[in-house]
């Protein structure tokens, strides 16, 4: 069975090259159905708007659909006084992943909907995933390379929806492998429960979200000091509430943590083992006329979580004689808490805005996506309409990245983190500047340039600074 899965989704990947006809997805990163939405046109196969490679309707009760990705890149060698066991390889390197989804659904009613989505991730990234805080490409959250996974395709997503009207009236949405429906109540409750990537819901952003066709930098694409619930391959279970009005929009999300930091096994413990995820969005942006958001989001998490501190003082009294051991020191039922805020901006029909703001509390242990205690980044996207190319986009972002004074400490005396760990530390705070452009070749047919700067990779300032091109080739079927 393992291996019928792995052929098929692959020659699915192959159909798709010689043109065999296939329903088609948006982009995987693309935020939830919302009254903000514009509907597509109907069995379309190519708009303007949206193109793929094949038509999908409006009017079917079932969504076949699917997307491919392939993200190769490198760096040439770059200065580096010494390297540790989590350290990025200081030598010239080059990476390849591969991540192809199948897409499906099913109206079970109008008010209710059966969401399944089927992964294969191959490949790895620079450095094997480790070194930086903010990592250059997202995709390697599949792959994880350096964690024992299974090369099977697996289930991504497998989400029941329920839709509460709370209003007659109606309003338009665009159709996605995230919901079916092409009209909404303008009121409504929505409950979800099953299997997704919580960032499928919050923290998004229209011209910061999308990996597979605007930036990949994971600290640029989310919010790096949001350490949010997910297993190894950026999947948790959970259950979602969720109220949209057309203005306002809020979400409680309870979702299972991993048994261990960046681990593949969720803890279905949840009276010790838990996420609290909260955000209320208000959907109308900071400028008259022209479409925006501003998002608040809260989280607390509890885990099997070690403390920065109590691994300091453990080493500096002897019991932990080669280095601090965060691992050591790991007890259930501690909790780690954050905030974040996240606005995105349309300046013109051309041109959108976007930042965010993170913060958590440091103390005890990173455990799911990164290690990042403070985070900012800012960035703006451009479409190509003024040279004709009204698919295409630009784009650039400058994201910095910081640590708790505990976090730092526990490093620069050789520490180890899931990510990090050079065995020491000059601190400073990791900067990273991204620029993209992808351009669109033929109707689901994407292909991109990336280019990322990085100054004290790992927080490190005697590493780097790094450069990362990559070139994106991406398929929208």
């Amino acid at each position: 069975m393992v291996r019928y899965w792995t052929v098929s989704l692959r020659l699915l990947l192959a159909l798709v090259a010689a043109g065999v006809p296939v329903r088609q997805a948006k982009a995987q990163s693309q935020p939830p159905q919302t009254a903000q939405s514009t509907p597509s046109d109907s069995s379309t196969a190519a708009d303007d708007t949206n193109p793929t490679v094949f038509p999908h309707s409006d009017s079917s009760r079932y969504w076949i659909s699917g997307q491919a990705n392939i993200i190769l890149q490198w760096h040439p060698s770059f200065p580096a006084d010494y390297s540790g066991p989590n350290s990025l390889s200081a030598a010239a390197q080059s990476a390849t992943s591969h991540v192809v989804t199948l897409y499906t659904g099913y109206e079970l009613t109008d008010t209710t909907e059966v969401l399944l989505d089927l992964e294969d991730s191959t490949g790895s990234g620079i450095g094997n995933a480790l070194g930086l805080a903010g990592y250059t490409n997202l995709d390697v959250v599949r792959t994880a390379a350096g964690v024992p996974l299974s090369h099977a395709p697996y289930i991504a997503r497998l989400l029941l929806r329920q839709i509460i009207p709370l209003s007659s009236e109606r309003v338009p949405v665009e159709r996605s492998y995230l919901g079916l429906a092409t009209t909404l109540p303008k009121r409504r409750m929505e409950f979800w429960v099953g299997k997704f990537a919580i960032p499928d819901f919050l923290d998004t952003s229209g011209p910061g979200s999308d990996s597979h066709l605007q930036f990949l930098n994971w600290t640029v694409d989310q919010n790096g000091a949001y350490d949010y619930a997910a297993n190894t391959r950026g999947y948790t279970d959970g259950a979602m509430l969720e109220y949209d009005d057309g203005r306002w929009t809020a979400r409680f999300v309870e979702a299972l943590m991993p048994k261990v930091a960046n681990g593949i096994n969720l803890d279905a413990d949840i009276a010790r083992a838990r996420a609290e995820n909260f955000e209320t969005d208000y959907n109308g942006g900071l400028l008259h006329h022209r479409d925006g958001a501003i998002r608040v989001l809260t989280y607390l998490n509890h885990a099997n979580m070690g403390n920065y501190r109590e691994a300091i003082d453990e080493f500096l009294d002897g019991e932990t004689p080669v280095r601090p051991d965060i691992i050591a020191t790991r007890r259930q039922g501690r909790h780690k808490y954050g905030v974040g805020l996240n606005v995105e901006q349309n300046l013109s029909d051309r041109i959108r805005v976007f930042g965010r703001v993170g913060w958590n509390d440091g103390h005890n242990e990173s455990f799911v996506y990164t290690e990042v205690d403070r985070a900012l980044d800012v960035g703006e996207d451009y479409r190509g309409d003024a040279w004709h190319r009204k698919n295409d986009r630009v784009g650039a972002a400058f994201s910095v990245n910081a640590l708790s004074a505990d976090h730092r400490e526990y490093l620069a005396l050789g520490g180890l983190g899931f990510l990090l760990g050079d065995g020491a530390l000059n601190y400073g705070q990791e900067k990273i500047v991204e620029g993209y452009y992808t351009a669109h070749l033929w109707r689901g047919v994407f292909t991109s340039f990336d280019l990322q700067h990085i100054n004290n990779p790992g927080f490190n300032q005697d590493r780097g600074p790094v450069l990362v091109p990559a070139v994106r080739l991406h398929v929208d079927f």
